[in-house]
């Protein structure tokens, strides 16, 4: 398995922005494509396996980059998730979380786990391990949350999640917005009313997987 990792196109080497940077990698997906895909990987569909990694890969990877300083750790966790996924796929539960959820909630667990590696034990016997790592239930939501607006927003078509980006992420106004690029007001007017248009559909098709 870890061949076939490293035989998808995508690879850590590749150019990666992170969180609210993170270049597009396709356009939005055929409604169901997800889902054909994860019913696939459970009986053991290498294909849907690489499709899924080539989805999810650069989210994943660029979540572990943000959590884990060293990039050569990085990659090797980002490995072990990916094998994992592979090994508990037939325990994956749809109902429960989509895809991308149960996958992330994989990578924070091998996040901490190479953090608690690296730190000193802690002087008080009490102290919970996962605070020290800087985790929390509220964390944990909210990290879920921020990277899943990630990965749907790398589905958004380049020119308008950058508007997105510039708007939200920086604070523009349109108008700054439209001076910055050298694109007219009306055209970013318009492409941020589409890229909004395709983030909620696509937050809202995950949703209901």
């Amino acid at each position: 398995m870890a061949v076939l990792i490293q035989s998808a196109s995508w690879a850590p080497d590749d150019e990666l922005d992170l969180p609210m940077t993170a270049d597009p990698v396709s356009a939005a997906r055929a409604p169901g494509e997800a889902d054909l895909l994860v019913g696939r990987l459970a009986r053991g569909d290498r294909d849907a396996f690489e499709a899924l990694y080539q989805r999810h890969a650069r989210t994943t990877f660029a979540f572990l980059r943000s959590r884990l300083a060293d990039r050569a750790a990085a990659e090797d966790v980002h490995q072990q998730v990916w094998l994992e996924v592979w090994e508990r796929r037939a325990g994956y539960n749809p109902a429960l979380a989509s895809f991308l959820t149960w996958v992330m909630l994989i990578a924070r667990s091998r996040a901490i786990d190479h953090q608690r590696r690296r730190q000193p034990e802690p002087l008080d016997p009490h102290l919970d391990l996962d605070s020290a790592a800087g985790a929390s239930p509220s964390d944990t939501d909210e990290m879920l949350e921020r990277w899943r607006l990630v990965d749907a927003l790398a589905r958004v078509p380049r020119d308008e999640a950058e508007m997105l980006r510039m708007r939200f992420r920086d604070g523009l106004t349109q108008r700054e917005i439209a001076e910055r690029t050298g694109v007219a007001l009306g055209t970013v007017k318009t492409r941020m009313v589409a890229g909004l248009a395709r983030l909620r559909d696509t937050l809202e098709s995950e949703e209901q997987r």
